[in-house]
C-alpha cells in the first residue's frame, strides 16, 4: 500500500498537478480498482473539489462489440457531448490509468466493430485536453498486464519494473520528474534553434523522411496550461516530440515493439508511406485491426506526431517489453498516425480546423503511437544550417 500511495502521489502532484477546488475525472479499468482508490484519495488530499471515476471493462466492451450494431457503437450521444463541454468550461483535470488486463479480449470479434467508437465524442474530448484541460496518462500494474509481460501474473515483478520507469525508486520521485522534465525541455529548445524542415529515421527496417511545419515547436517533458499550471501529460515520459506536415511522409517503417490496439495484439507491423499517407500495411498478426482503425476517418492514415527518444530512457533501461504503448513508446523513437497536436504549431490552438489543415496539421479522431527505434536507430534533421545528427545508434548526440 505504501508503494501504491507513492504512485498516486506522483500521478496527482507531478502528473496532473491538481489545484485546490478543481474537478477531476479518472478514466480507469475495473482491474485498477485498488490503485484508482488511492489516486482518488490523493486527489482529494491535494484539494480536488470532486473526483468522478469513469469505468471501463474489457468483457463489457466485448459484449457491446458482439451485440450492438456498428451504427450504435459509432454514434455520439448528446448528453456525452454536453458533459465534455462542461468539463472544458470548468477547467477540470483528466487522469487516465492504463495497463490492459486482457489484450486478447476482442480476439475473433468483427475488426470494424472492435475499432469503432463515437468519433465526435473522441474529437471533442481531444480538443478539450489539447486546448483547455490538464491531463495525464499513467500505467497501472495488474495481473493481466503482468501476464503479457512475463508470461505469468507476477504483479510484484511488474511493480518493480514500473517503479524503475516512473522513478518511484528515488527518495523524491516528484522532484526527479521535475528535473527530468527540465532536461527534455532543454532538448526541445535545442531542436527549435535548428529550425528544421525535415527529419529522417533510419535503421534495419525503417527509412522514413517526414517534413516539418515551419515554426513548429519541439515539446519535451512537461507542459503549462493556460493558467500557468505545470503538468506532465504522460508518466513516464522520455520523449521530445512535434507534429509534422501530414502531407510529407515518405518511406517505410518497421515497428519494433508490440502494439495493443482496441483489445488486440499487433506484432511485426510494417507500414509504407507515400505522399504522407499510409498506403500499405503488413504484420505477423493484427494487420486487420490496424486497417480497420485506418479507415476510421480521412485523417487516420496520416501522421500526427514524430518523436525522439534515446537509450538513456528509464524505460529502455528496464530492459523489458511492457506491451503498453505509454511505456514502450518512451523506450525508443516513435511516430503516431492520426490527430496532430495543435499546440506544436505557432498559434495552432487559435486556428480553425481549416487553417490547421492548410498549414499541414492532421485532424483525426484517432492517435496511435508505434515504436520504430531502439538499437541501431539514427535520426538526422535537415534545415537552413544543413543536416545534423540528432540520434546516432540510439544515443543522443545533438
Amino acid at each position: 500500500m505504501d508503494r501504491i500511495r507513492q504512485f498516486a502521489d506522483v500521478v496527482v502532484r507531478a502528473g496532473i498537478n491538481v489545484q485546490p477546488g478543481q474537478g477531476v475525472i479518472l478514466r480507469t479499468d475495473t482491474a485498477h480498482l485498488e490503485i484508482a482508490r488511492a489516486v482518488v484519495e490523493a486527489a482529494y488530499a491535494a484539494g480536488a473539489a470532486w473526483v468522478e471515476p469513469l469505468w471501463s471493462d474489457g468483457r463489457i466492451r466485448r459484449s457491446a462489440v458482439d451485440h450492438a450494431s456498428l451504427e450504435t457503437l459509432t454514434a455520439s450521444r448528446g448528453w456525452a457531448l454536453q458533459r465534455i463541454r462542461e468539463w472544458s468550461d470548468q477547467g477540470i483535470a483528466s487522469i487516465s490509468l492504463l495497463g490492459d488486463p486482457d489484450p486478447h479480449v476482442l480476439d475473433g470479434a468483427d475488426p470494424a466493430k472492435a475499432a469503432a467508437f463515437p468519433a465526435e465524442e473522441s474529437r471533442l474530448m481531444r480538443e478539450a485536453v489539447l486546448g483547455r484541460l490538464r491531463w495525464t496518462a499513467v500505467g497501472a500494474p495488474n495481473p493481466g498486464w503482468a501476464r503479457q509481460v512475463f508470461g505469468e501474473p507476477d504483479t510484484e515483478r511488474l511493480w518493480e519494473a514500473v517503479g524503475t520507469a516512473m522513478r518511484l525508486d528515488s527518495a523524491d520521485p516528484v522532484g526527479e520528474w521535475r528535473r527530468r522534465s527540465a532536461t527534455l525541455a532543454e532538448r526541445g529548445a535545442a531542436l527549435d534553434a535548428l529550425e528544421l524542415t525535415s527529419v529522417r529515421y533510419t535503421s534495419g527496417g525503417t527509412d522514413l523522411t517526414v517534413g516539418l511545419i515551419p515554426g513548429c515547436r519541439w515539446i519535451g517533458g512537461g507542459m503549462v496550461d493556460a493558467a500557468g499550471v505545470a503538468y506532465l501529460p504522460n508518466i513516464p515520459t522520455e520523449e521530445v516530440f512535434t507534429s509534422p506536415d501530414r502531407r510529407t511522409a515518405e518511406g517505410v517503417i518497421q515497428v519494433t515493439k508490440p502494439l495493443v490496439l482496441n483489445g488486440r495484439l499487433v506484432l511485426g507491423l510494417r507500414l509504407e508511406f507515400s505522399g504522407g499517407r499510409i498506403v500499405a500495411v503488413s504484420a505477423e498478426s493484427g494487420a486487420d485491426i490496424v486497417e480497420a482503425q485506418l479507415e476510421t476517418d480521412p485523417g487516420a492514415r496520416y501522421l500526427g506526431e514524430v518523436s525522439l527518444v534515446d537509450a538513456e530512457s528509464r524505460i529502455a533501461k528496464a530492459g523489458i517489453v511492457f506491451h503498453n504503448t505509454l511505456f514502450d513508446e518512451n523506450a525508443a523513437c516513435h511516430v503516431a498516425w492520426g490527430g496532430s497536436f495543435p499546440f506544436a504549431a505557432a498559434g495552432g490552438l487559435e486556428m480553425s480546423p481549416a487553417e490547421r489543415e492548410a498549414i499541414g496539421l492532421n485532424q483525426s479522431a484517432v492517435h496511435t503511437d508505434v515504436v520504430i527505434g531502439g538499437e541501431g536507430i539514427t535520426v538526422t534533421g535537415t534545415g537552413p544550417k544543413g543536416t545534423v545528427d540528432i540520434i546516432r545508434d540510439d544515443a543522443w548526440v545533438l
